[in-house]
């Protein structure tokens, strides 16, 4: 008899969490999802002037970090606030498959939805087939494609734009 798997717990990220996050974010890089190249030592820090830890929420099963989702302004103009985009998300490979992506959209719509917003936006990878689908089932629908947009891998790879109401 199998144990069921406990749901994660999601919470808002601290300015502690920033040294989690970068692992996760390194162990997490893909071309399935990355346009830019994988990351190299003298890592970046995590949270920087344009996210902060307060744009972030964290999974974790166990009391380990094992996801974050990034919810911030889509651009910094005021007649655009409205509008929150997921501007990142990483799932650990040991945590794939047990509903942790699905609640970090889930808590990032929730969240969204209650600091004001109307809609909530993303962009993903033509070829990330995936995450669409996963966008998709929780209300997301294409609104724009750009063709070829990025050289990825050896292959040109369109950018997807995503999007929903909150």
């Amino acid at each position: 008899m199998s144990v069921p798997h406990q749901p994660p717990r999601i919470r808002a990220a601290l300015p502690d969490d920033a040294e989690e996050l970068s692992r996760l974010d390194r162990l997490t890089w893909s071309p399935l999802h990355a346009v830019t190249p994988p990351p190299q030592p003298q890592y970046r820090p995590f949270f920087d002037e344009r996210h902060v830890p307060d744009d972030y929420l964290v999974a974790e099963l166990d009391r380990r970090v094992v996801g974050y989702i990034c919810l911030a302004f889509a651009t910094p103009l005021a007649s655009n606030a409205h509008v929150r985009q997921i501007q990142g998300l990483a799932v650990a490979d040991e945590a794939r498959g047990r509903g942790v992506g699905r609640a970090l959209i889930r808590a990032a719509v929730e969240e969204a939805r209650r600091r004001g917003a109307r809609r909530l936006t993303l962009r993903v990878l033509g070829h990330n087939t995936p995450a669409r689908k996963l966008y998709e089932s929780e209300g997301f629908v294409v609104e724009g494609v750009l063709p070829e947009e990025f050289f990825v891998g050896g292959a040109y790879v369109d950018d997807v734009f995503m999007g929903r109401s909150v």
